[in-house]
């Protein structure tokens, strides 16, 4: 499939000029330091290189926090416990404090902004695994103690500022941490469990009972074991009424918002008094630690409506707090770009993680479709247009961008598993070049924790939650890691990495050329084959920036691709260009090696 004319790509090219800057591109130093860029008080949000961690499964900074909750702790009861690292689904001892040690590692990679799962305290266990991964919330006010203090939050925030980085919470708002019973399905005192697994219900917890049905009458009991009634913070989580009780979702229609997430005690997010104490929360957690902003969880999980108020509030609250360049992104586990994009307009959330490319990126280099799967995908940017100035959204350059992540898995186990067979040089290969595309297509890029060290894993969920600290967890250390001889098994905070140094590379090239950032994309070819991707990034001259105008060209084939193959036709005169970075050798200057790709700056 072809956007322009052939000779279009190749007239915007001057051979004659790109020999001669090859070497000194391929032999250049690039490293990025936070310190070097603007204040992180002034940085829009598409000046950021995010790297998204698991606090558990970093870095023990602080081993005196590893069972949760002290003596003196009132919640010790339901706060403490579920240490094991040999178990991928209990807590492993990362912390806080682990965190602000491994600043430095963050840094020299080039990250910028910082995106941690929910740091707030957490039921410790609940079905017979644990709260490691900050989801289960039980207490909005105070940090989980296996993680550290709130005084141990701001320690680290202060000290990633002092660094010239952002830190985002990743924050709740569809549920809490499971407390609520209902009578009818674990019986008078809520700690059994009555009903059978049927073809009917699907051996959920409660089968979800939809309006209708209330309507005719059908309705559980909710009730709270004894013990249990206080148990959330503020207090307003304790009352019943606050949730909707209708029994587990099955994930369509009605119960995807109503209905509760595997268990968890799904809020009444269309009550008023509901919208008003979710937004008083996160309202504290702005003024008590100045984060620069937020990620929120299981969006598409609630209603438009709740979003319409809570997301202005927020960011209004920001603004009067300082923190002029506050943002929020939502995930909306879709990868549909007209469903993500109403949640960036409808919904006044200022972005959403951007499924939608990380599925053309899936499809181009694990599936090996054509490019044209990706120029498809950006044929619907338009969707994203907004002028709505209440909620930061502007287009899809503020898209969130990401390879692969903590409930899908890694893009490396994506490669792992292809029909494709692929070999370890090609995994390597192809995890590169799609973190390119993540880096330098429109969006501001996400890496996920522990990919910069070759990290596979062996699915979603728990099996791609691997410790960058020594495990003890069979399944992950069983793992051949990409371009190291390490195992899980090891310190993985390897500085000289393959995967490392090179994100530091990219993270350098986004930051030196503002049109990576902020320009016009246009996509001028693509195939209905793997092959040559290329786009355009166009940013006009600003009070800030001078004008520029970028080319960046992927090859997704396993042979080199020859830029001459698009024949200049009619005698079109070649525009004169500058090479940036080539990301493998080529014998000849208008060659576009296996699995690679170049960037050049048009004059």
């Amino acid at each position: 499939m072809n956007f322009i004319s052939k000779c279009s790509l190749l007239a915007a090219i001057s051979l004659a000029c790109l020999t001669s800057q090859l070497s000194q591109a391929n032999e250049a130093k690039l490293t990025a330091k936070a310190a070097a860029l603007a204040p992180y008080q002034q940085r829009a949000f598409q000046d950021e290189v995010f790297y998204f961690v698991l606090p558990d499964r970093f870095y023990n900074g602080d081993s005196s926090n590893d069972l949760g909750a002290g003596a003196n702790d009132k919640k010790r009861a339901v706060s403490r416990g579920g240490f094991d690292k040999t178990h991928k689904g209990m807590y492993h001892g990362g912390d806080l404090a682990g965190l602000t040690e491994k600043l430095p590692y963050l840094d020299n990679m080039g990250i910028s902004a910082i995106w941690l799962t929910p740091v707030l305290r957490n039921r410790a266990m609940q079905a017979g695994t644990s709260g490691y991964h900050g989801y289960w919330i039980l207490d909005f006010t105070e940090i989980d103690p296996h993680l550290g203090s709130n005084a141990e939050l701001k320690h680290f925030i202060d000290q990633a500022h002092k660094r010239n980085i952002k830190v985002f919470f990743d924050i709740i708002t569809n549920h809490t941490a499971d407390v609520i019973k209902y009578k009818e399905c674990h019986g008078e005192d809520g700690l059994g469990w009555i009903i059978e697994e049927s073809k009917d219900n699907k051996g959920t917890d409660c089968p979800f009972i939809s309006l209708a049905e209330l309507a005719q009458g059908k309705h559980y009991t909710p009730l709270i074991p004894a013990g249990d009634e206080l148990l959330k913070s503020p207090a307003w989580l304790n009352d019943m009424s606050a949730y909707h009780n209708q029994g587990d979702s099955f994930w369509q229609g009605e119960s995807a918002i109503r209905g509760d997430f595997a268990g968890l005690d799904d809020l009444y997010t269309q009550k008023e008094s509901v919208v008003n104490g979710m937004i008083a929360i996160y309202q504290d957690i702005i003024d008590e630690f100045k984060p620069d902003g937020f990620r929120i969880d299981t969006v598409k999980h609630v209603n438009i409506e709740f979003w319409q108020q809570f997301s202005p509030a927020l960011m209004q609250h920001a603004k009067k707090q300082g923190i002029a360049n506050f943002f929020m992104f939502g995930e909306v586990y879709s990868f549909e770009p007209e469903i993500l994009s109403r949640f960036t307009t409808e919904a006044k959330i200022s972005s959403v993680l951007d499924f939608a490319l990380q599925g053309a990126i899936t499809k181009a280099l694990v599936e090996q479709q054509g490019t044209e799967v990706l120029a498809q995908l950006f044929a619907q940017d338009h969707f994203y247009q907004s002028d709505d100035k209440s909620s930061n959204s502007r287009d899809a350059n503020q898209l969130v961008n990401f390879t692969g992540n903590h409930d899908m898995g890694r893009f490396a186990y994506a490669l792992k598993q292809s029909p494709h067979n692929y070999s370890e040089q090609a995994q390597i290969q192809r995890n590169l070049l799609a973190h390119a595309m993540m880096f330098f297509s429109r969006g501001v890029p996400v890496i996920y924790y522990g990919d910069e060290q070759g990290f596979i894993g062996d699915g979603g969920d728990q099996a791609s939650r691997q410790d960058m600290m020594p495990s003890l967890v069979a399944s992950y250390n069983d793992d051949d890691l990409l371009a190291t001889d390490k195992t899980t098994a090891d310190n993985n905070f390897d500085t000289n990495h393959l995967f490392y140094q090179t994100f530091a590379k990219y993270s350098q090239l986004y930051q030196q050329y503002p049109a990576l950032r902020f320009g016009e994309q246009t996509v001028v070819y693509a195939q209905d084959k793997p092959g040559v991707f290329a786009i355009t990034r166009q940013l006009k001259a600003s009070s800030q920036y001078q004008a520029q105008d970028l080319l960046i060209v992927f090859n997704t084939a396993v042979k080199p691709q020859h830029i001459d193959l698009l024949t200049v036709q009619g005698g079109a005169k070649k525009t004169d260009s500058e090479l940036v970075y080539r990301s493998a050798k080529v014998e000849q200057a208008d060659e576009i090696a296996a699995l690679s790709f170049v960037i050049y700056q048009l004059k």
